[in-house]
This record gives structure tokens, sequence and C-alpha cells, in this order.
């Protein structure tokens, strides 16, 4: 824009008389609070996508009420500017101003951010978080504006869309190849017809193409690696990065179209180790790969699947020495790992439904929307821990697979009880794992005798000790009766006249449950001593608060 178009622009803001939805402006004489302009870039760039604007502005320089010209200072030096683009897009997802402006009126300077509307579907968030405009009010974006424009996502579907430049020399003959071989796997009664097919008419059966013209998808599964410009801004890419235990990066591959041919080749990079352990009863290791092949691939191929391509970044699979961490961009459509498993039926809604239909004719992923209860069911039968869905980023989703198994006694109680249902060995897998359970979900447990301990310190009840043979873990998590606590404290201070807080706690700190930590052990300390001085009365603190000590009454 140049300069003479920018001053029109600007006295066209102006003329709005007052601030709206999508135009806010600031003095800022000298600074301003870098936190707060990204807030507004959210909210401005939301309202903008809402009413149809093709910019939102954030103006600097002029008072707010009156507009009049102020001139501001923000950012003065040279290139402060250009590095404000690449800070903002740390906390957006990517996205950024579409270009900062500075205006000079009466030798007074006057900085214009240019923001974008938020893209079809995919609202703008700041550091996680969504925001909106109420009038000229700085506000959380509200629910109903949030979903309006997620919604403009189900009247496009960016995998289907057609590359008008695009031809079949785009295509990868090789992948067409495999193509063609998994078509005629997940439909073998077409297999005969299908050797009839020319290019064209087979990519259109498969729903690959549209009337004979390449689609993103297309381009995406079945593309020459060359090709992968025709995504653009899009990235059509798989990363495989390797870390070490300390999370340091040891090795990486990318990985581009076609995705139907490199989807195995970013598999083959993972180390699927042996891995052993003694079963019951039997001086013989059991010897299991670390990793299921499903398992993988599916995780994999759902990444593809509902990738957000429109965020412009790529999906990643970090392998560390005793888990996969897949993360692809977008929310997770089912909102819940609870839906996804019981919902035994296909998707209502796909972010990219023509990739997901054409991944389905190439035997890529499920047809009926089972694929994550799978995943699921067999990390249970190979006795690993169930996968962990990380779903707090809304527009991001991680997936972790462990390659190794966490809790000995869980693995044993899924040995001696294969009857137990997949819900069930699901909370168990939270219990393994210390995370916190529902009352709902811990009442569950205790019901079927699985469990025993107040939240969030639950542990294998006595009856699976029994049958796992790990009584000494059973005893060792299970808290003692408080009353045995208090005898030996009132046993010591008896045998030596006193005691301070250090000799209390070297006393009782390997005596408490397994299931505490350091600072809850401590508590519960400071528990016991409160009741035993306030209610039983039958110490008291002769010391200070820092130097306790403590004798009989």
């Amino acid at each position: 824009m140049d300069e003479n178009s920018l001053l029109i622009e600007f006295q066209n803001l102006l003329k709005l008389s007052s601030e709206t939805e999508w135009v806010e402006f600031k003095e800022a004489k000298t600074n301003y609070d870098f936190h707060k302009l990204g807030t507004y870039f959210s909210a401005l760039g939301n309202e903008a996508n809402l009413r149809g604007k093709a910019s939102a502005w954030l103006v600097f320089g002029v008072e707010d009420k009156k507009l009049e010209i102020v001139g501001s200072n923000f950012r003065n030096k040279p290139g402060a500017l250009d590095s404000l683009k690449r800070e903002v897009a740390e906390f957006t997802n990517g996205m950024t101003f579409q270009e900062i402006h500075e205006l000079y009126i009466d030798k007074k300077r006057i900085v214009l951010f240019q923001i974008p509307p938020a893209p079809k579907g995919i609202p703008i968030s700041w550091k996680g978080h969504y925001y909106g405009r109420n009038h000229e009010s700085l506000t959380a974006l509200s629910t109903d504006k949030y979903e309006k424009i997620r919604a403009q996502s189900t009247l496009s579907d960016w995998s289907a869309e057609i590359i008008p430049d695009a031809s079949l020399n785009d295509l990868d003959p090789t992948a067409i190849s495999k193509a063609r071989i998994e078509f005629s796997n997940k439909y073998p009664r077409l297999k005969i017809e299908m050797d009839t097919w020319d290019g064209f008419t087979f990519l259109n059966k498969a729903k690959i193409t549209i009337k004979s013209q390449i689609t993103r998808a297309a381009i995406l599964l079945l593309g020459k690696s060359e090709s992968e410009y025709l995504l653009s801004p899009a990235v059509g890419k798989i990363s495989w990065i390797l870390r070490d235990k300390d999370g340091i990066e040891q090795d990486y591959e990318h990985f581009g179209p076609p995705l139907i041919l490199n989807t195995e080749n970013a598999f083959s990079k993972v180390r699927n180790l042996k891995y052993r352990y003694i079963a019951d009863n039997s001086l013989f290791p059991i010897e299991i790969n670390q990793y299921d092949p499903y398992v993988i691939r599916e995780a994999l191929h759902n990444c593809i699947a509902h990738q957000d391509y429109q965020l412009a970044g790529r999906i990643n699979l970090v392998e560390t020495p005793d888990q996969l961490i897949f993360t692809n961009l977008g929310s997770f459509l089912p909102q819940s790992i609870k839906a996804a498993i019981h919902h035994d039926a296909p998707q209502e809604f796909y972010r990219n439904r023509f990739l997901a239909e054409a991944m389905v004719n190439l035997n890529m992923i499920d047809t009926i929307g089972s694929g994550i209860k799978k995943m699921f069911i067999t990390q249970k039968n190979r006795f690993f821990p169930m996968p962990d869905y990380n779903l707090n980023s809304p527009d991001k989703v991680e997936v972790r697979i462990a390659g190794k198994i966490l809790d000995e006694n869980y693995t044993r109680l899924l040995i001696n009880h294969t009857d137990l249902d997949l819900d069930t060995v699901m909370l168990l897998d939270k219990v393994q794992k210390r995370e916190k359970l529902s009352n709902g979900e811990a009442k569950q447990l205790r019901a079927k005798k699985l469990v025993e301990g107040r939240q969030p310190n639950l542990h294998l009840s006595a009856q699976i000790a029994e049958i796992t043979g790990d009584k000494t873990t059973y005893i060792k998590n299970r808290a003692f009766d408080k009353e045995y606590y208090k005898t030996i404290i009132l046993s010591f201070i008896q045998q030596y006249g006193s005691a301070n807080r250090k000799e209390i706690d070297d006393l009782l700190m390997d005596k408490l449950s397994d299931m505490l930590n350091e600072e809850q052990r401590r508590k519960k300390i400071n528990n016991i001593l409160y009741e035993m001085s306030k209610k039983d009365q039958s110490i008291i603190n002769k010391g200070s608060a820092k130097n306790s000590k403590w004798c009989l009454t």
C-alpha cells in the first residue's frame, strides 16, 4: 500500500467517528503492553471475519475518544516493527500482521497495524485464548461467535478443492500403483473390473479426483515430491524426530507427498525394539515389540486425515527411548476420548471429509470410525499402558504411545483378568499413571474391589495384591491406621524425653504410604502432630514453630 492509499485508508477509518468491533485506536505515546496488543490481534481478527472485512485495524497515535492525532513513539527504532511480526506469530499458531504501516501527519507518527481476518472455520487465539469485542470493549470471544466461525469450516472442505494448474503428471506413478493395490484389497469384488480402468477412471472411482480434476487430497496422498508447492501455503509433511532421554534432538527427517508411500517410510524410522517381561509362574521372559504396527499406522494416518492444513504446520512423530508422540494441528472433533470409543459409527463431521473418504478407499483408515477404540484394545491385549490423548490445546491434538510397562502390577492384573472391560482398564490405567479420577470413576473401581485408598492416591486393593502376588507393594501403598503413627511418636518421646520436627520426620517418612510424595507426607505429619497436640492433648510443643521441641503433656 503506497503512502497516498494509506492516507486515504486512515481517513476512512477516522470517518467511522468511533471505534467499531474491527477497528481500535490507541494513544500509545511511548510504549504499549505486548500481551494487550496480542489480545487485540485476536479480537479484531475474529471480528473482521464475522463482518466480512478484508482487514482489521489497530491504530497507535490517535486518542480513542475524540480521535485526535497525538503521535506515537511505539517501537520507533529501525527494524523494531518488523521483529514484532515474528514475536506475535509465536503466540497465534503462526498468524501475524498483514502489514505494519507508518504514516506521518503534521510530523506526528501514526502506526497502523493491518490485521488479517480469522481464516474460515479457525478463530484466532492468543496464547491459547480467544478474544472478541462487545461494541468497543475487549472481551473473551463469546460462545456463539466462536461457533459461528467454526461452522464456516463445514461449508467448505479444504481437501476437496480443485487445483487448476495441476495435472496427472503431478502424481507419482508408483503411488498410483500402490493406491490400486490397496483399493483392490479394500474392494476385492472390483479387482477384475478395476484392471480395465485408465488412470483418471480409477482416481475418480476411488474418490481421489473430482471429474478428472486434481484435488488437494490427490496431491497430498499421491503427488510427486516436487508437486508439494501446489498445496502452498499449507504444508503436507510429516516430521520424524528422534530425541534422547534428556529431550535432546539426535536425528530427524521430513516426509512429504506422496503420503501413501511416505507414511511407511516414516514408520520405518521408528526403532521398534524388543521389550521383555517375566510372566507369573514362568522362568522365561515374554518378548514383544515396543509398539504394535497397527497402533503406529492408525495414529499417523489419523494425523493426516484430521490435520488442519490451513494452519500451515507439520505433522510430528517424535520418538523417545520409551514412547512415541504424535501431534497434528486442529481441534479434536469427537470432543473426548470417551465419545470416540463409545461412538461405534463413522464421525458425523470430518475436517477433511474428501481426504478421509479417499483414505478409507485406499485402506489407510477404518471405515466405521472405530480406529481409536481398536488402538486401545490392542494396547490392552498387549498388557501395555493405554494411549494418552492431550486435548488441552484448542488447536492441537497430541497422542502418546508408551513403549514400556509402567507398573508390573497393572500388567499382572490384565494377565489375570482378561475379562475386564475396556472402560475399567482405562480407569486402572489412570491409577497406574497417578492421574486423578472423578468420584464416580473411583466409586466404579471400588465397587469391583479393584482399588483402595483416597483420591488422588488410589492403589490396588488387597484382593488384587493377593492375585498379582504383590503384597509388599500393597502394604507400602496402603496407609497405616493413624493411631499407629501416634504410638510411634509417643514411644520415641517417652524414650528420649522430647523430639524435634526433623526427628519425627526421620521416624515416619519411610512408614507413610508410597503413594504420597514428599510434600504430601510432610503435610500428613503436620496433621498428625496438630491432632495429637490440640485434640488428644497428648503432646505439647515447648519450642517454637520453627524450632519445635515436642514433649509429653
